[in-house]
């Protein structure tokens, strides 16, 4: 789940440990959010720090984006991959066009982060942001490739059931800024809401057509489009901001861990979107473990 709105901001009963000095044995705490992203891209931060002499603690997979943010916040955690995009909803500038521009996003998200004593590292010039996408056949009948023109098909009565996070149905920057911009609005019927924040159960429920679902929730990276079938519209309008993946650490730790900074971008600088989606669907569709693809990976750079 790589997307922050502004509802989700609580971090619920969750209790967080007062901040603490950083010491040179204790091991970086690394977290990440819990969808197939976010632990493949924890498990490349672990391992590219654990390959060269920093212990770490796993905490991968902890929660969705206002849990684990806060967690760092709180000094729970160490270091965990955050999205640019997601600066809209931490700083509270929904309505900001920099978010639409990769430059601006980072450099927002990082010169506000490091009041706070948080330091963005070098982020994937992926960009894994919110699409809606429909199955192939359902595209290729009614040729659909941009979200005009399923607005076009749903006025016209076509035959449409989307499966979606709650997360993405109820926040402003997601579901229904699309429905605004491009000037249609889905029925309760015309939705299946899954619980968690996972787009490999959302295109799943697409391909296997689950409760008649033709269309799902999807991110730009997802690497099970093609394998499952599944066509991206084209958000032709640019409704939704950039999210590129970057690792976001404690100031104290990355003073105390300096090398964390290139070796990071060693790797995060290598992902690219074909690459990422490659990687995700190594799990997501080819059934890997993320820790077996992420040394995989890791192994490749070696040669």
């Amino acid at each position: 789940m790589r997307f922050a709105s502004k509802s989700m901001v609580a971090i619920g009963c969750m209790t967080l440990l007062p901040l603490s000095a950083v010491h040179a044995d204790d091991p970086v705490v690394v977290s990440s959010k819990i969808d197939t992203e976010g632990s493949v891209l924890g498990e490349l931060i672990i391992q590219t720090l654990e390959r060269n002499g920093i212990p770490t603690e796993d905490r991968l997979q902890l929660g969705g984006s206002s849990v684990v943010r806060s967690a760092l916040q709180a000094g729970e955690i160490d270091l965990y991959p955050e999205y640019t995009g997601n600066g809209a909803f931490f700083f509270d500038m929904a309505d900001s066009d920099v978010w639409n521009n990769a430059d601006k996003a980072y450099e927002t998200v990082r010169e506000r982060d490091a009041q706070e004593g948080l330091v963005w590292l070098t982020p994937a010039s992926a960009n894994n942001t919110w699409a809606m996408s429909v199955r192939r056949d359902v595209a290729e009948a009614h040729d659909l490739k941009t979200l005009d023109d399923l607005a076009t098909y749903l006025e016209e009565g076509g035959e449409f059931k989307f499966a979606a996070s709650a997360e993405f149905v109820e926040s402003q920057q997601a579901l229904p800024a699309f429905q605004q911009a491009y000037g249609f609005e889905l029925s309760n019927d015309q939705l299946l809401v899954l619980s968690g924040g996972n787009t490999a159960a959302t295109m799943r429920a697409a391909a296997e057509q689950t409760s008649g679902v033709n269309a799902a929730m999807t991110y730009g990276t997802d690497g099970g489009l093609n394998a499952l079938g599944l066509v991206v519209l084209e958000d032709s309008r640019g409704v939704q901001p950039v999210y590129q993946p970057a690792p976001v650490v404690r100031e104290s730790v990355l003073a105390t861990y300096p090398a964390i900074d290139p070796l990071l971008e060693g790797v995060f600088s290598t992902l690219d979107l074909e690459t990422l989606q490659k990687l995700n669907a190594d799990v997501a569709v080819n059934g890997m473990s993320p820790d077996q693809v992420a040394g995989d990976y890791l192994d490749s750079l070696d040669d």
